[in-house]
């Protein structure tokens, strides 16, 4: 047996248990979730198998399609919002200074939060009454622009963007960072020698290099922004009137609180679907990108 063999095979080896906890846990169970779709269950007695009803309801049910636009907008703040504050964070932060190193943890800090803590904050951030952003309104002579943040259907969706932005920049300005730390430092001496601006080198030069963990960056916003749930369920629970709901507390309200658990699978599984073709749909235009 030649050594790359003996590599080859340690390495599976080694990675076996671990495929096998991830198979158990999450393969199996997305699997499993698509089969109760098809099922009307209460979560106890018997499972009526009722076909594509559920995934066919799921299609036709507009708070599921305004869920998915809610995600969307979602979406589009973490990939618009968190992925180029986190890179010029990272390219301002790069170096290891004493007051860098404060304002790296400052950062990273709302994502050692809980998501519920960060909830409650930002919940007592918006409170009409107590809270200190129309206390700050109100003494800047700005008292019109003073708002039930997040009671207005109208703009509760829009105010929730903010925490979900702050909290999740941290994560993403450290994979940067630690990207741009792996740069050559002769290819910046080569850019210097030429006379390439900051700018252009970060455009020319840098982000081409970094291009792969920019690309991870965003497909873990896709992912997680389809998946959030928490910091929405403590702020504001769905609503008012769904203006805030998203797919996995939707999700959530129907198998839960509604005990629909057939129903909630082929939500689940809708999600899945979604999320996946967003991925590849971003993973697709980024490459074209780099071409």
């Amino acid at each position: 047996m030649t050594t790359t063999a003996r590599i080859r095979g340690f390495i599976t080896v080694a990675l076996l248990p671990a495929f096998l906890l991830y198979a158990f846990f999450v393969i199996i169970p997305v699997f499993w979730s698509a089969y109760y779709g098809f099922f009307d269950w209460k979560g106890i007695g018997a499972a009526t198998f009722i076909g594509f009803d559920n995934y066919a309801e799921v299609v036709k049910d507009p708070i599921f399609w305004k869920s998915f636009k809610n995600n969307m907008l979602i979406v589009a703040a973490s990939v618009f919002g968190q992925v180029p504050i986190a890179l010029i964070l990272a390219v301002l932060l790069m170096k290891s200074t004493l007051f860098q190193r404060i304002i790296r943890a400052s950062v990273f800090m709302p994502m050692v939060l809980s998501s519920v803590v960060v909830g409650i904050i930002w919940g007592y951030i918006y409170h009409p009454q107590i809270g200190i952003l129309n206390f700050l309104l109100d003494n800047m002579g700005l008292a019109s622009w003073k708002k039930a943040w997040l009671s207005d259907p109208k703009i509760s969706m829009y105010a929730l963007m903010v925490p979900i932005i702050w909290n999740y920049i941290g994560p993403y300005m450290i994979m940067f960072i630690a990207a741009l730390q792996n740069i050559s430092p002769e290819i910046d001496d080569a850019s210097q020698i030429d006379g390439v601006g900051p700018v252009r080198k970060l455009f020319v030069i840098t982000l081409p290099m970094i291009w792969d963990t920019i690309k991870v960056a965003v497909v873990l916003c896709i992912s997680g922004s389809l998946k959030a749930f928490d910091l929405i369920y403590v702020m504001t629970g769905g609503g008012p009137a769904h203006s805030t709901e998203l797919l996995a507390s939707y999700m959530y309200n129907n198998t839960f609180n509604v005990f629909r658990y057939g129903y909630g699978s082929a939500v689940s599984t809708a999600i899945i679907i979604l999320s996946m073709l967003l991925i590849a749909g971003s993973q697709y235009l980024m490459k074209r990108e780099v071409r």
